[in-house]
């Protein structure tokens, strides 16, 4: 299933310099200009994003109090490739929760979370094993490439702040922001794995290496001292996702072992993925990805050459 929101006005800015920014300015143009009631279509698979400002307008509350929340943990939206924070129908329900929590319980941040225990996905446990010292593997690669820190942060479109705290330890990126910084020290995700010393050809469940954001996307890889091609299952716990778009050389192919995925290509472009789909696209359009279900989803993603 996809939906196409191309218009004269988007057709016009597609392929310029800058123009991730001017079409991701006329969606959020038209996303305000829509009712609330229009933001979830007709076809329930189909989901529309809101705004910071219309979600808050529809709580009730400030912006900057749906910043705190999100900053303290208790909710993650998505974003768009101009890093815009965007809310799906399933976050509304949440934050209406934690409102209803915060306003009329009077429950701070720890009272919330501890009521909200029970109606959040339990943090699942895998195999594979995890990276260790992400944070300082990132600044080894930053003084690497003779880069400031204020410099790097510019390259990758994050705060310097935001990078000392990684590299520190004390923040963990995103999908999108993981791959911005790897691109920015002129390398990719995959120097940031503990890859073996010896290649093998058959990857075991117990040994696959693997990299995991603050939502819980899990990245593992199941191949290594591959030329061509670069394979990994990605593992998306409900309402979280890419946290950003990104882009870069080659084709990617995704099959949905489990669950539901929604991609967006060059924010004009929304495939709705199911159990079982099969989907391809060109990797240098700008992309980002997020799980709109209350399901994990999981997903073997092939990336060829190994750009990602």
């Amino acid at each position: 299933m996809s939906m196409n929101f191309r218009t004269k006005q988007e057709t016009h800015h597609c392929g310029t310099v800058g123009s991730y920014s001017a079409r991701v300015r006329v969606i959020i143009s038209r996303l305000r200009r829509r009712p609330p009631s229009a933001i979830r279509g007709s076809n329930p698979k189909i989901v529309r994003f809101l705004t910071v400002g219309q979600t808050a307008r529809i709580l009730k509350i400030s912006p900057s109090t749906l910043r705190l929340w999100e900053s303290v943990g208790l909710v993650t939206p998505a974003r768009s490739a101009g890093r815009y924070r965007l809310y799906t129908p399933d976050v509304l329900d949440i934050l209406k929760r934690i409102k209803y929590l915060h306003d009329v319980k009077r429950l701070n941040v720890p009272g919330i979370k501890e009521a909200m225990a029970g109606s959040l996905p339990a943090k699942a446990t895998y195999d594979a094993k995890p990276a260790r010292d992400l944070g300082e593997k990132l600044r080894r690669l930053r003084k690497k490439c003779a880069l400031s820190i204020t410099e790097a942060a510019r390259r990758a479109q994050i705060s310097t702040g935001f990078l000392s705290a990684i590299e520190l330890s004390r923040a963990n990126p995103s999908v999108s922001t993981i791959y911005r910084l790897a691109a920015a020290y002129g390398t990719t995700v995959l120097e940031l794995y503990d890859l073996p010393v010896q290649a093998s050809r058959v990857v075991r469940p117990g040994n696959r290496k693997s990299l995991e954001t603050k939502s819980g996307v899990r990245m593992e890889l199941l191949s290594t001292g591959t030329k061509m091609l670069e394979s990994m299952l990605i593992r998306v716990p409900p309402g979280t996702g890419s946290d950003g778009a990104y882009a870069h050389q080659g084709e990617d192919f995704l099959y949905i072992l489990e669950g539901s995925l929604e991609v967006w290509l060059d924010e004009v472009e929304c495939h709705i993925l199911q159990q079982h789909d099969s989907f391809w696209f060109e990797s240098n359009r700008g992309h980002r990805w997020f799980n709109p279900s209350k399901k994990p989803t999981v997903i073997l993603w092939v990336n060829t050459p190994p750009t990602f």
